[in-house]
This record gives C-alpha cells, structure tokens and sequence, in this order.
C-alpha cells in the first residue's frame, strides 16, 4: 500500500478503505500485522532483472531512460498515511514480487507459529499472486481478501484471481467475511 503504486491503480481510494477496514478488523483481533513494500534500487545496483522489470513497468525500450520510481525514502516508498504501521507491526522492504522472496517474512511466521497468511493490498496481479503462491510453497495457508486487493490491470488481475481459485492453494474470500470471522460472527453460508 505504498504512495507510488496507489496512484498506479484504478480506484485506489477504495481499495485503501477495504485494506483500512480489514487492517482495523486484524489489529482488533490481535492478528500480526506486516507490511511489505517495494524497493527500487538505484540504477548502479540494478542487474538485468531489475532492469527488465522497470523498463516494463515503465513502458520504454531503453534501459538509459529508467527511473527508479521507488527509491528508499522517496515520497512514492511511502505507506500510505492513512494505514501507518503501528510500533507492532513489521515493515519488510523487497525487490522482488514475492514478499517471501528475500525478507525475514517465512522466519517471523514459522517462529510466532502462524500456518495462515491473508493478503489484502495491491497489486493483485504484480505482487499478491507470486506471494500468494510462495506462501502455499512454503506450507503457509494462503487467505486472499479479493475485494481488498487492488490492480494495475483488471484483466490481468481477475486472470490471477482465476488461477488461485483453480489451483486450490488458497482461501478466497472478501472483506465482510473476513472482518466478521475475525470478529468472531462466523457465518452461517
């Protein structure tokens, strides 16, 4: 939920009231909370990854024109104000679109005994699928609150929703659901 890609997205002000509203619901309940956000390096540490990627999500042909959109510190590497980490809460940076991938995320879970993750943030097709996957790779089960999760492109990003249901790796469910289970009103459907 960084400042930089929420002005990517279509209806970012949505989505950043579902991700506050399963975000109070979780620190209501006493859930864990962390954060993850991606990391631009500057270009003189970027390999041919990095570069591919930016130039892709920077629509140019030319590895001389990137712009590293996310550099530590800039306003864009942000948390949006409105969801602020709490003092309790875990901000882990990543330069790649798993949060699994190279943060102490999968430690910090296995050693507070937690076998359930649920995704809410953005961007369903960039970010949250591959840590969705890696989270099922790594024997976590996968919760996907679809409804507060956000998209770059709606095509791209009902085409991952798909694939998660089809592959059966993870729980799908949305935002009322969540927020009642957690709130103890399980439902009856």
């Amino acid at each position: 939920m960084q400042v930089g890609v929420c002005r990517q997205i279509g209806e970012a002000e949505k989505i950043v009231g579902a991700v506050g509203r399963v975000l109070a619901a979780a620190r209501a309940a006493g859930v864990r909370t962390v954060f993850t956000r991606h990391m631009s390096l500057p270009p003189e540490l970027m390999g041919v990854m990095a570069f591919r990627t930016a130039m892709a999500w920077q629509r140019t042909d030319d590895p001389a024109t990137v712009n590293p959109w996310f550099l530590r510190n800039s306003q864009g590497f942000a948390i949006m104000p409105q969801l602020s980490p709490q003092p309790s809460e875990a901000i882990f940076d990543k330069v790649t679109m798993s949060a699994f991938e190279s943060t102490p995320l999968a430690i910090v879970l296995r050693d507070c005994g937690i076998t359930a993750v649920a995704f809410a943030g953005v961007a369903m097709e960039v970010g949250i699928e591959p840590s969705v996957r890696h989270a099922a790779d790594l024997g976590f089960v996968p919760i996907v609150v679809a409804d507060a999760c956000g998209f770059g492109d709606a095509e791209a990003a009902a085409r991952s929703l798909a694939a998660l249901r089809y592959s059966g790796d993870a729980v799908i469910t949305d935002e009322a659901e969540f927020t009642a289970t957690l709130a103890g009103e399980v439902s009856s459907a």
